[in-house]
C-alpha cells in the first residue's frame, strides 16, 4: 500500500490500523503517526489531541487498562485534591452532575468515556523495553514485549513519552527494614484500612497520600502513626468558601507568588493554627514558591491535621533503623508496629528505556528543560505529563504537542509511508 491517504481512511474507522513487515522473528510495525507511551490522562490526552487535528496515533500501555495508576494502584477512599475544572482534559469536561472533587470511581469513569469519545483503543499488556532514534532511516524504532514474550519493534516518525512522573513506586533503603517481621507495603499496594483494625502502623511520608492513609486508617479503627522527616506546607483544601488551588490562581494573576504565599500561610494560620506545635514544620519558602522551585507539592488537608490535632496520629521524625517489630527514631525514641506502609511516591521510569540523553535528564527521568518548555525535544520526540503541575499542565502539553506534529504531518504526509518502506526494506 503506497498512498497514505487510502491508510489515513482506513484509520479514521479504525485507529488501529497499521501494516507490517514480517521478515524478521520480531514483527516490525510501521505506524504513519506518532507512537504514545503510556494510556494514563495525559496519554489520552495526547492521544485525543492528535485526533482531534486529523493525526493517527498508536498508544502503548504496559498494563490491562487505561490509567493503571488510578485503577490498580490507589486506596479505596483517594478523590482528586484539585476542582474537577482544573483536572480536566482537553476537548471533554467533566458531567455536571459530578461533584467537585470527583472520587476514583467517577474520575475512571471520566477517562473511559474520555477513551470511548475519542476512539482511543491502546495496545494493552505491552510493555516497551527499549526506544531508540534510528538516524540511518530517520525514525524511531520501538521495541515492545507482550505478557506472552511477543516481540513487537513499532517504526514510527514521532515518539510521544507518556509514562509520566508516577511510573515506579518509590521504595527507600532504611536500614534493618528486611529484618521487619511484620508487612511492609508501598501505598501503590495499599487499598483500606479495614485490614488493619486495632493495629498499630507506622505511615512513612508525609505527603497528600500519606496523610490520606492516615486518616483512612483512623475511619477504620486503627492506630497510626506518621514519620515526618522533613518541613512540610499543609494547607486547608478550602478556604474563604473556594478551593485554595483556585484562590490561588486567581490571585496569581494580580499579585506577585510571594505575597500570594503570604496570605495563604496567614489564612492557613487562622484556620489550622500553628501546624509547627503538632510536628509539623513549614519550609522557608512559601508553598506556591516551593513548588514552582521543587515540584514539592503542598498537602491539602481533609481531616488529617485534626486527628493529629487530637493525638489520633502520632508524628514521628526520621527512622533510624528498624529490627524485628521495633522501629527507632533519630530522636531517640524506640516503639513496636504490626505493619509500616510507605507513602514514599512514585519516579519516572523514562532513562530504563528511552534511549536518548538530550531531553530526559538519565539521574531523574524528567525533561532537562522545566516547564513550559520541556514539551518537545528533537527528531520527533516530545514529552507529556512532566510538568510537575498535575492534569493541567499536561493538558497544556497534549494541545502544543498535537498542533506540533500535525503542522508536520500535513507536509510530511504524502512522502511518509513510501520512505519508510523503502528505508526498512534497504535495512531488511
Amino acid at each position: 500500500m503506497d498512498n497514505l491517504k487510502e491508510i489515513q481512511g482506513k484509520m479514521s474507522h479504525d485507529p488501529h490500523y497499521m501494516f507490517s513487515y514480517n521478515y524478521k522473528p520480531i514483527r516490525q510495525v510501521c505506524v504513519p503517526g506518532p507512537v504514545i507511551v503510556g494510556a494514563g490522562p495525559s496519554g489520552l490526552a495526547a492521544a485525543a489531541c492528535l485526533r482531534e487535528q486529523g493525526v493517527p496515533s498508536v498508544v502503548i500501555e504496559r498494563s490491562n487498562c487505561i490509567a493503571s495508576l488510578w485503577q490498580l494502584k490507589t486506596y479505596d477512599r483517594l478523590r482528586l485534591h484539585l476542582p474537577k475544572r482544573f483536572c480536566e482534559l482537553p476537548l471533554m469536561p467533566f458531567p455536571k452532575d459530578f461533584p467537585t472533587y470527583p472520587d476514583k470511581q467517577q474520575f475512571v469513569e471520566y477517562l473511559e468515556a474520555y477513551a470511548k469519545r475519542f476512539m482511543i483503543n491502546p495496545v494493552f499488556n505491552s510493555s516497551v523495553e527499549r526506544a531508540e532514534y534510528d538516524e540511518s532511516i530517520g525514525m524511531w524504532r520501538v521495541r515492545s514485549v507482550g505478557v506472552k514474550g511477543g516481540e513487537v519493534e513499532y517504526v514510527c516518525r514521532w515518539l510521544v513519552v507518556a509514562t509520566g512522573e508516577n511510573a515506579e513506586a518509590v521504595v527507600p533503603e532504611i536500614e534493618g527494614m528486611m529484618e521487619f517481621s511484620g508487612e511492609v507495603k508501598h501505598t501503590s499496594e495499599y487499598k483500606s484500612g479495614s485490614v488493619y483494625k486495632g493495629k498499630k502502623v507506622l505511615v512513612v511520608g508525609c505527603g497528600n497520600s500519606g496523610m490520606e492513609v492516615c486518616l483512612d486508617l483512623c475511619n477504620h479503627n486503627a492506630k497510626p502513626s506518621l514519620v515526618v522527616r522533613d518541613a512540610v506546607h499543609v494547607l486547608p483544601r478550602d478556604m474563604l468558601g473556594r478551593s485554595t488551588f483556585g484562590l490561588s490562581m486567581w490571585l496569581l494573576k494580580w499579585l506577585p507568588v510571594r505575597l500570594v504565599d503570604r496570605f495563604l500561610l496567614f489564612v492557613s494560620w487562622l484556620i489550622l493554627g500553628n501546624t509547627a506545635r503538632f510536628g509539623l514544620d513549614r519550609p522557608m519558602l512559601g508553598p506556591l514558591e516551593l513548588k514552582n522551585i521543587s515540584g514539592k507539592t503542598p498537602v491539602l488537608d481533609v481531616g488529617a491535621l485534626a486527628k493529629i490535632k487530637s493525638g489520633d496520629i502520632k508524628i514521628y521524625p526520621g527512622i533510624q533503623q528498624i529490627r524485628d517489630h521495633s522501629v527507632h527514631f533519630f530522636n531517640g525514641k524506640t516503639e513496636n508496629f504490626d505493619a509500616i506502609i510507605l507513602a514514599t511516591g512514585y519516579k519516572s521510569n523514562v532513562p530504563s528505556w528511552l534511549k536518548e540523553k538530550e531531553m530526559f535528564s538519565e539521574k531523574d527521568g524528567y525533561p532537562r528543560r522545566p516547564f513550559p518548555n520541556g514539551w518537545k525535544g528533537a527528531y520527533g520526540l516530545y514529552a507529556v505529563g512532566f510538568t510537575k503541575r498535575g492534569l493541567l499542565g499536561a493538558s497544556v502539553d497534549a494541545k502544543r504537542i498535537a498542533e506540533d506534529i500535525s503542522k508536520c504531518w500535513k507536509v510530511e504526509s504524502n512522502h511518509l509511508i513510501t520512505i519508510t518502506k523503502r528505508s526498512l526494506s534497504l535495512q531488511l
